[in-house]
């Protein structure tokens, strides 16, 4: 294939090839050169037109002959034009010529399509050439063929679209050759020639003016036998021409005669008569109506639906808002009363009304915006109103028997229907954004609604239940308004028989809404309506006139109130189970008595109560699973037989009343079998025989002759073998209207009135409105769904016999009767099969088989295609359940046989597909040669073009065996897919089919070859080319569904090989098709799209903007034909307006998806451009007087912030890419910007940070961060938050919740202790306010409290004058809190105000939490601050200011707040006990909750219990227990609610608890909850909930009351058994720093505990032992809290520092000495536990600690030898330091001196100090040196915290003193320094035996180091403090010397201090170090000189020279002094920091 890249055909290789490679190669060559042609070819173009035009000759295939065209017209157009006129006679020649043969054809078409593809290109530049030229094709156009006829027309159009207005002579010749093609026999001519006229009415001026008639009569005919492609060109024609002739300005230069300008009346008429009369001549038609026959034809309306929506689409938008109201009129009249022939059948009716639905959805919901929607439902209700007073005023006519029959009542009825089912669509789609129309009272849409409920046709009452249904789905907040209405007015007119109907649909479809409305509604709405159902029943019998009426509305209620689901029914299920015992007779003698007394109308009531009792029945089977004990099932059960006898009854008793019982029996039949479908079979075995006998009669002698297999028999299939059977099957965007086709004439589909009972139900997916079928079809539906259930569990002997049965009844019918009977048999026994094979069941005997293949290969030859299929999956589906290899090859052989003898279509197509069905269910037939046998016979079927049906069903059989025969097809691949590049570089355009199915199959051969693609070998790139080959063909296939194919395999290609698909043309291929008006092809699209994004999005991104505009010129649905201009939007905002016009869920989920992947992976690079796309989507619908409001103050502030960023006003309309998008579409902007916000955060930390950002910025104008487009964030989240839809208020709530935790800490640079978020405060303000408007809903106010607290708690805002605004908002939601239960609004059901409750009680406790830790910070802080005088006493004042203002803020209300808190704790307390102590739980609730919504309130507990349980700890904290009167209060809340009320009666209860016992209950609830929590946190459970929980137990034990519970308790030890298990579980470093502060403070408590015993032991003079280890020193585990304190700190410490183990340590693996740095969060965890060890001796006796002392000490010397590294710059790691300190505690430890235990102390410390000496000898050289400093520091801290008996032991001694030695000889100045500071305090021992030795062993080396400074004087600031700590020491020494020796000492140390002394000279050239020694020499002298004198002046007379250096120092300071002075005045001193404690002595 590479040859055939080349400019010129490479002919040599080309004459090597084989036949079929050659078409291959041409066309890899002709693809080659379309790539290269605007390249330069001057000097080959000869040669190449040569080339080009010789292969029109070798009868080229269709893709071929295109690409031949379209290269020829581009190399023309490119290079020179001389030879065209050459190339023209030529291709003319060749259409001229004789040859009629079928080889010839192909070059005819050939020289066709080029000549359409010359004119195209080159246009007008070929003069008047064309006239002969078209003439030409014309008269070849008369006796051509169906494909000659198809190109002909194609070509014809692209003449045209070139040429322009210069084609006007031939207009007229083209037109009338097109009219006779559009009807023409073959499908594919029509379409075609829709296409020509399409293009021709752009410049024939007549088709619109004066042919106008005609040319609609045209499409009218055009439409008759039309299929689904045909009726989209035609449409579009039809549409486009009359929306041409409307809107075109006439002009006199077009048209010369004069020509009125026709009116939107005329074009309306004109569409109206081809919807109401059909294609037949006007003339004709009155004829046949005065006989009474004529019906339109059903393709020709739904083809006229379709024009209208084109028509509609095409004027656009605007011109529908403009002229809505006649629009409306025209549409509604056509259902009405002046076109009654339209609507004589009940059948024709509903088609109708589906018509009219159709045309208003796509216009209105397609087209509108939001705001022109609400005005359009105005209009609908003024239409409503207007029936409604015709219905009125032919109602109130007195006489009864003229009342009923008036014409119009039933007129208005399909008007209604359709103007009803539009309202509640409309409002549907509004969602909460229709609040507004509901409220304008002038509109009046729910008494319009409302009033219709009473007319009196049912279907008109039924739709407007059902408009009620979608208003309340749609408003929550409506849904318990309007029950209370519709039961209010049930009641009072319970004795109209159209108000009980009317008001009982309306309460079942409201119930029904209520599973939709998250708020759901009271729970006692529920016991209403069962008393309300319960009367109707019982008064039913009482009024014989409506006991019809009210035993229907009865059960009718009852079923719908099953749909509330368990926790409502099981209150009233006895009372249920009560009424379905009593409704059937008890005894067969009963029902026996019942038949001989009954009358046709008692029947009627019975039968249509006990249906409606099946259905109540069912119903609450199959939405109260839950409640479904064995114990209600035997409840069910009784009534069951005699319900299945009087089904064996009903044909007799039918028979002696006539039709009329025909229907009621039909529902009684239909309504059992699906109670009995869903009902486990074993529970009415014995009824078997009985329903069996029944189903089998239903099955085999139905009551309807409709084929009703288009609804029967597409579940049955699989749903990819449904494509065979055309795009009728297929998900369309018109498959709402096209489903009536489908249906055959007898039936036009479902519709509402055929069963009342669905109007609860759930509606099936994609359809607005419930359709169920009419009762005679909807019950053979139920029958075979219940055959496959029951005949899959009935014994095996009996399965033959039914099979038998089943078999006969089909012989015995004959001609249409049997088919009928045939597929309801196969229908019902595929189903069984499905059960079966579900169950793991097997069929039974060979018999049973045989009977069962019998059936199926009858189906398997019928003429119905549907059915044909059926049994293919049948035949299958009964190999799987038989699972015997030799059936299932016997199965194959038989087909095997027939394809070989067989020739008719019928038996080929069936048995064809069988093959391939066989492989899905066996996964592969193992044997190869069957397979082999398979794919022979398939590929000869499919090279059979004399049917392409043939081949299409055996290519989609063969894609099903390379798809499912896995490895086992390798071998096969190759030629497979030769055979499919053949068939399609052959078969016809016309034949799609064929095209789908070898697109399948291309498809499953590049799923089998999968990644193989990728290969180099030369086999796999030739697979591959063939693949894209493949590809291409199918990419430049005509029909839309093989392109869908072709983008499928580009995906599937591009999966596996990604390398070798071209990106770029495949994005432009996507973008071309993004909005076709095939869903399909969209779907294909974005599927493929999401997964290249993927992986590439940001390729993919530029890609598409560099396509530029994408024009889209077929999307008849939604789109206006506007062009998408990606380039200005790019790919995603061509997304996200798809998404908002979109109406697919499917393809919406998809296009999020993409959306949300291109996000992630772009949104930080291209920051600007996505979240202007965002704000462009929040803001097209914004009402901008309101964001104007608050933006206005803001203006001036924010220009500071960046200048990019101001919040411009949005009035400037130029461009708007998104004309009022959905609501939907907002709510998805709104939370893109919170992932984009996410990701930012995962970007990096400048886009948090102002200074940082604004620098990068500067650096590179390109760089965009977060914080730069702060304002448009909270812009678009106040937007958002203000909106009219919830949904978008709670996510702009979110959104803005983000946004102020993120940004809350960010400074704003230019004012220094602000933040940037502070100027926003008034838009935070405004957008929270509304949320707690009255009228909202709970869920949006639980979201804005929890904004509330946030945004408080944040910090931004210090002034309390400014946070009063939010605060005064949380204020007033707790005034509605205190005001009780009472006060709830009775809307929603009692949970949710649980909900609002809670969030409430949260966001206060959050905001307390806050203040009380800012208040905590700051005490600690003005600690400081008093120890360092601060002198910018300003600042810190104002910080105390806020936060004890915010404090205060909540102090107000903290009385209210507490018990709110207490009482929610102990409502969660109840909630959370396991479900065996249900019963104990109080009967009413609890403080918050109701007893019956208890479940629905669980989850709201769970997410707001952790923070109010710390608030709750830190107020008792902060009260510190002291109690403050228990019932203060209580007077005036209306709720009993501190706990010492809770739960208890008024009368058992104690009358005052002591203050002590209301303590101890609160303590108990607080540390119950946290125990209950943490023993078992779920894996989910949120990190804040652990860590609140461990924060509240802190905040409990800080105080000393709480200690005392736990000190002496056993349930310290459970509580740290507790907290270990969770240091275990969770990771998390904060969960586990919290756990070790709880921790230590029990083991404080402990401490406290020990110490009190001891000192009351002491004062009555009593010594036992008290602490852990008492006489024995042994511990208990699980009893000891110092073994559980120390199990938890080995835990941590091990888990942090492995090396600690000794397990470890001992193993070959371990290498020891290698230092691991700990991370920050690993050194805070280790120095916690340190300090938790060196405190538990403290709880021990004696003999206790010397039990644990080794395990402390090695744990602490552990860590030191860990830990102790050197660090770069001299710092004590955090962990060493804590060792130190915790070493130094211990040692300190009053047990090492108790008489008991000292001497196991002193060995035991000793042996420690020996540890810490061998460490520092095992350091090996190579190794990162351990730090003397510490160790040093180590060896001090025993020398200084023991007893002298530990350290003075001589070779301990000895050792320590060579180590000091050691370090003083170190070359660091650091250690050194550290050295001597460490001395100094040893040489300030008290006890001389240990300070001694030192001192004599150190002292002379340290002066002697100093003398030598003399000579080398320090160079830096290290060295100086050097030489100053040696100083110190010497002095130091010189004050504890005795007199002796002190003048000695004094000797030494002046000259060296007198050394450093510098002269004045020197003083000002000296460095730094010099002058500073200088200084501290002088300083020392200056102290030195009068404590000696003696010595001083006697050294001071022998040495003069000493003398003068230091006289001249002193006069020189003192000069110094006075300058110094004055400088200082002007220099305040700078605020010190704080010192970390490192000071361990």
């Amino acid at each position: 294939m590479e040859l055939a890249h080349s400019l010129l055909l490479n002919e040599e290789a080309y004459n090597q090839l084989g036949e079929f490679q050659k078409a291959e190669f041409i066309f890899e060559w002709l693809q080659f050169l379309e790539k290269l042609l605007p390249a330069d070819i001057r000097e080959n173009q000869k040669k190449l037109v040569e080339q080009l035009t010789s292969l029109l000759n070798n009868s080229p295939g269709p893709p071929t002959r295109r690409l031949v065209a379209k290269n020829l017209a581009v190399l023309y157009s490119t290079g020179d034009t001389f030879s065209v006129y050459q190339t023209i006679d030529k291709c003319n020649e060749l259409i001229r010529s004789k040859d009629d043969s079928p080889s010839y054809l192909p070059t005819k078409l050939a020289a066709v399509v080029c000549l359409g593809y010359l004119y195209k290109k080159l246009g007008r530049i070929l003069g008047n050439s064309f006239t002969d030229t078209v003439g030409n094709v014309l008269k070849a156009m008369k006796n051509a063929e169906s494909q000659g006829r198809y190109e002909i027309m194609l070509s014809l159009q692209n003449i045209l679209n070139g040429l322009g207005a210069a084609a006007i002579p031939c207009h007229r010749d083209i037109y009338k050759a097109a009219r006779s093609c559009l009807t023409d026999r073959s499908m594919a001519v029509r379409c075609a020639a829709a296409k020509c006229l399409l293009e021709l009415q752009t410049e024939a001026v007549f088709m619109w003016t004066t042919d106008l008639d005609s040319v609609v009569t045209l499409c009218f005919k055009s439409f008759e036998g039309s299929n689904y492609d045909v009726r989209l060109a035609v449409s579009k024609l039809l549409g486009t021409v009359l929306a041409r002739a409307l809107a075109s300005k006439q002009t006199t230069a077009s048209v010369r005669h004069n020509f009125r300008r026709i009116s939107l009346e005329e074009v309306m008429e004109l569409l109206g008569t081809g919807f109401l009369r059909g294609s037949c001549g006007f003339l004709r038609a009155s004829g046949d109506m005065l006989k009474g026959t004529s019906s339109v034809s059903r393709d020709v309306r739904v083809g006229v639906t379709q024009a209208y929506v084109v028509f509609v689409s095409t004027l656009g938008a605007q011109w529908l808002e403009r002229n809505f109201s006649a629009f409306l009129s025209h549409i509604l009249d056509l259902v009405s009363q002046s076109h009654p022939k339209a609507i004589q059948s009940q059948m024709d009716a509903i088609g109708c009304r589906r018509c009219v639905s159709f045309i208003l959805r796509a216009t209105v919901g397609g087209l509108l915006g939001e705001k022109a929607q609400i005005a359009a439902a105005k209009e609908i209700c003024q239409a409503i109103w207007k029936l409604k007073k015709v219905v009125d005023a032919a109602m109130s006519d007195s006489n009864l028997e003229t009342r009923i029959n008036t014409t119009d009542v039933t007129a208005s009825q399909h008007v209604l229907v359709c103007a009803l089912q539009e309202l509640g669509s409309l409002i549907h789609g509004l969602g909460t954004t229709a609040a507004p129309l509901l409220q304008d009272s002038s509109a009046g849409v729910l008494e319009a609604v409302i009033s219709v409920i009473l007319h009196p046709s049912i279907s008109v009452r039924l739709t407007a239940a059902w408009c009620l249904r979608c208003i309340a789905v749609a408003l929550p907040s409506y849904v318990s308004l309007l029950l209370d209405r519709c039961i209010e007015r049930l009641s009072a007119l319970k004795s109209s028989p159209e108000a009980v109907t009317g008001y009982s649909f309306a309460i079942a479809a409201l119930l029904g809404a209520v599973k939709h409305c998250p708020l759901g509604i009271p729970h006692g709405k529920g016991k209403v309506i069962m008393t309300v159902a319960e009367d109707l029943l019982c008064s039913a019998s009482q009024n014989s006139r409506i006991s019809l009426q009210r035993t229907q509305a009865g059960w009718l209620l009852i079923a719908a109130l099953m749909t509330l689901g368990p926790a409502v029914v099981q209150h009233h299920l006895p009372r249920v189970l009560l009424l379905w015992k009593c409704i059937f007779p008890s005894s067969p003698k009963d029902l026996e008595t019942e038949k001989t007394r009954g009358d046709l109308f008692t029947w009627q009531v019975t039968l249509e109560g006990r249906a409606g009792a099946l259905c109540a029945i069912k119903s609450f089977v199959s939405h109260c699973a839950g409640l479904l004990t064995d114990e209600v099932v035997q409840r069910l059960l009784p009534p069951l037989p005699s319900a299945v006898d009087l089904l064996t009854q009903l044909s007799s008793i039918s028979k002696s009343y006539g039709n009329s019982l025909k229907t009621p029996s039909t529902v009684y039949r239909h309504k059992l079998y699906e109670l009995l479908a869903v009902l486990p079979p074993k529970t009415y075995e014995g009824s078997f025989c009985a329903v069996l006998k029944e189903l089998v009669v239903d099955l085999t002698v139905p009551d309807s002759q409709i084929d009703a297999s288009t609804f029967l028999l597409p579940p049955l299939c699989h749903e990819n073998d449904l494509l065979l059977l055309g795009p009728l099957l297929q998900e369309t965007d018109h498959r709402f209207i096209e489903e009536q086709l489908l249906l055959g004439n007898s039936i036009a589909g479902g519709s509402l009135e055929y069963d009342p009972y669905s109007i609860y139900e759930k509606v099936a997916k994609g359809d607005s409105v419930p359709k169920p079928l009419p009762p005679i079809l909807s019950v053979i539906s139920a029958a075979t769904h219940l055959f496959g259930v029951m005949f899959s569990h009935v014994a095996e002997s009996h399965r033959l016999q039914v099979l038998e049965q089943l078999l006969n009844s089909i012989k015995q019918t004959k001609g249409s009767r049997q088919q009928i009977v045939r597929l309801n048999v196969v229908s019902a026994f595929s189903t069984s099969l499905k059960h079966l094979a579900n169950c793991k069941g097997s069929l039974g005997p060979e018999e049973v088989r045989r009977s069962a293949l019998t059936l199926v290969m009858g189906a398997l030859e019928s003429n119905n295609p549907l059915l044909r299929c059926a049994a293919a999956e049948c035949l299958a589906r009964l190999a799987q359940v038989v699972s015997d290899s030799a059936f299932t090859a016997g199965l194959a052989q038989v087909s095997f046989d027939k394809l070989k003898s067989a020739r008719d279509v019928v038996s080929r197509t069936g048995h064809s597909l069988a093959l391939g069905c066989l492989y899905r269910y066996l996964g592969g037939i193992g044997s190869t040669q069957h397979l082999n046998a398979c794919v022979g016979i398939l590929y000869t079927l499919s090279q059979d073009n004399t049917s392409p049906d043939v081949q299409a069903w055996a290519l989609h059989s063969l894609s099903l065996i390379v798809d499912l025969a896995g490895p086992l097809y390798h071998v096969h691949v190759e030629p497979t897919l030769s055979l499919v590049l053949m068939l399609l570089l052959t078969v016809p355009p016309a034949y799609t089919e064929v095209h789908q199915s070898l697109g399948r199959c291309l498809n499953a051969l590049i799923t089998t070859l999968g990644p193989e693609l990728q290969g180099s070998s030369t086999t796999v790139s030739a697979l591959r080319t063939s693949c894209l080959l493949g590809c291409a063909v199918m990419q430049d296939n005509p029909d839309c569904l093989v392109q869908a194919q072709a983008i499928s395999c580009l995906q599937q290609l591009h999966m596996f090989a990604p390398r070798h698909v071209n990106l770029s043309s495949l994005v432009s291929c996507l973008c071309v098709n993004l909005c076709s008006s095939y869903l399909l092809l969209r779907r294909a699209v974005v599927a493929c799209l999401r997964q290249l994004v993927q992986r590439e999005a940001a390729e993919v991104s530029e890609y598409a903007v560099a396509l530029g505009t994408v024009v889209i010129n077929d999307f008849t649905l939604d789109f206006n034909s506007t062009d998408v201009n990606i380039r200005e939007i790019g790919l995603e905002g061509a997304l996200l307006g798809l998404l908002d016009k979109e109406l697919d869920q499917r393809l919406c989920q998809d296009i999020k998806e993409t959306l949300t992947h291109m996000l992630t992976s772009m949104a930080v690079e291209k920051l600007s451009f996505w979240l202007k796309l965002c704000k462009d989507v929040l803001a097209a619908s914004a009402d901008f007087n309101t964001v104007a409001s608050v933006d206005t103050t803001q203006e001036e502030e924010t220009a500071k912030v960046d200048d990019a960023s101001v919040l411009t006003s949005d009035s400037d309309e130029r461009f708007h890419p998104f004309s009022n998008p959905r609501w939907s579409t907002r709510v998805f902007a709104a939370e893109c910007v919170c992932k984009i916000i996410s990701q930012c955060e995962n970007a990096g930390s400048a886009h948090f940070d102002i200074t940082l950002a604004q620098e990068r910025k500067q650096r590179d104008s390109r760089d965009d961060f977060l914080v730069l487009h702060l304002a448009d964030l909270i812009r678009m989240a106040f937007m958002a938050a203000t909106d009219h839809s919830d949904q978008l208020r709670l996510s702009g709530l979110q959104t803005l919740l983000i946004v102020v935790r993120k940004f809350a800490a960010v400074p704003e640079p230019e004012f220094p202790g602000h933040v940037i978020l502070e100027q926003y405060q008034a838009n935070v303000g405004a957008a929270l306010r509304p949320a707690f408007a009255p009228e909202t809903p709970p869920d949006v106010t639980a979201k804005a409290c929890q904004v509330c607290s946030a945004w408080i708690a944040s910090g931004v805002v210090s002034d309390l004058n400014d946070l009063r605004r939010v605060h005064q908002l949380l204020v007033s939601s707790l005034v509605k809190v205190q005001a009780g239960k009472e006060a709830q609004s009775q809307q929603y059901n009692e949970s949710t105000s649980t909900m609002e409750i809670l969030a409430v009680l949260k966001a206060w406790a959050e905001v307390y939490i806050v203040a009380v830790e800012k208040q905590k910070n700051q005490s600690d802080t003005q600690n400081h601050c008093l120890k360092i005088v601060n002198s910018a006493e300003e600042t810190y004042r104002d910080v105390t200011s806020s936060a004890g203002g915010l404090l205060d803020l909540v102090q107000t209300d903290l009385g209210t707040l507490n018990k709110l808190w207490l009482a929610a704790l102990q409502d969660f307390a109840l909630l959370t006990l396991p479900s065996e102590y249900a019963l104990q739980l109080p009967a009413e609730g609890g403080a918050f909750y109701t007893a019956e919504t208890i479940e629905n309130a669980r989850p709201h507990y769970y997410n707001s219990w952790a923070l109010i349980l710390y608030a709750t700890a830190l107020w008792l904290t902060s009260t510190g227990f002291i109690v403050v009167d228990p019932d203060e209060g209580v007077a005036n809340l209306s709720r009993p609610v501190t706990p010492t009320t809770m739960c208890q009666d008024s009368s058992t209860r104690p009358l005052v608890k002591s203050p002590e016992d209301v303590n101890t209950d609160r303590f108990h609830l607080i540390l119950g909850i946290s125990v209950e929590f943490l023993c078992s946190p779920r894996s989910d459970a949120a990190m804040e909930n652990i860590i609140a929980c461990l924060r509240a137990l802190q905040a409990l034990f800080d105080v000393p009351w709480p200690r005392s519970k736990i000190g002496g308790d056993q349930l310290g030890v459970e509580l740290l058994n507790v907290l270990h298990r969770l240091i275990l579980t969770r990771e998390s470093p904060d969960i586990q720093l919290a756990a070790l502060e709880v921790v230590r403070l029990i083991l404080f408590a402990a401490q406290e505990h020990v110490k009190e015993k001891r000192r009351s032991a002491e004062e009555k003079e009593t010594l036992p032992e008290f602490g852990e280890g008492k006489d024995t020193g042994g511990l208990v585990p699980g009893k000891s809290l110092v073994f559980a304190t120390l199990e938890l700190c080995v835990c941590i410490l091990v888990r942090q520092l492995p090396q600690l183990n000794p397990k470890l340590t001992c193993s070959p693996v371990f290498q020891s000495g290698k230092h691991l740095l700990l991370s920050e969060d690993g050194s805070r965890l280790v120095a916690a536990a340190l300090v938790i060890l060196s405190d538990v001796p403290a709880i021990c006796s004696p003999e206790g600690s010397v039990s644990v002392l080794p395990t402390i000490l090695y744990l602490i010397i552990g860590v030191l030898k860990e830990t102790a590294v050197k660090v770069q710059d001299g710092q004590l790691p955090l962990t060493v330091a804590a060792s130190l300190q915790a070493l130094k505690g211990l040692l300190s430890s009053p047990m090492a001196r108790a008489e008991k235990s000292r001497t196991a102390w002193t060995d035991l410390l000793r042996s420690a100090l020996v540890t810490v000496l061998d460490s520092w000898d095992q350091v090996d050289g190579f190794l990162q040196e351990l730090d003397e400093v510490s160790l040093l520091t180590a060896i001090t801290v025993f020398v200084m915290s023991t007893s002298p008996e530990v350290t003075t032991l001589e070779c301990l001694q000895k050792r320590c003193i060579e180590k000091f030695k050691v370090t003083l000889d170190s070359k660091d100045p650091f250690v050194q320094c550290k050295c001597y500071q460490l001395l100094h305090s040893i040489f300030q021992h008290p006890n001389k035996t240990v300070s001694y030795p030192y001192i004599h062993s150190l002292a002379p080396s340290i002066v002697g180091k100093l003398q030598e400074t003399e000579k080398a004087k320090p160079e830096n600031a290290a060295e100086l403090k050097v030489i100053q700590e040696g100083i110190k020491v010497v002095t130091a020494l010189t004050a504890t010397a005795e007199e002796e020796h002190r003048a000695h000492l004094v000797a030494c140390l002046l000259p060296i201090l007198i050394s450093f002394l510098l002269d004045e000279n020197a003083l000002v050239s000296a460095t730094n170090s010099a002058k500073n020694l200088h200084e501290f020499a002088l300083q020392n002298l200056m102290q030195i000189g009068p404590q000696y004198s003696s010595v001083f002046k006697k050294l001071m007379a022998s040495s003069p020279t000493m003398k003068a250096r230091l006289e001249s120092a002193v006069k020189g300071n003192q000069e110094s002094i006075k300058v110094k002075t004055a400088k200082h005045a002007k220099n305040p001193g700078k605020s010190a920091s704080i010192q970390l404690k490192t000071n361990f002595l």
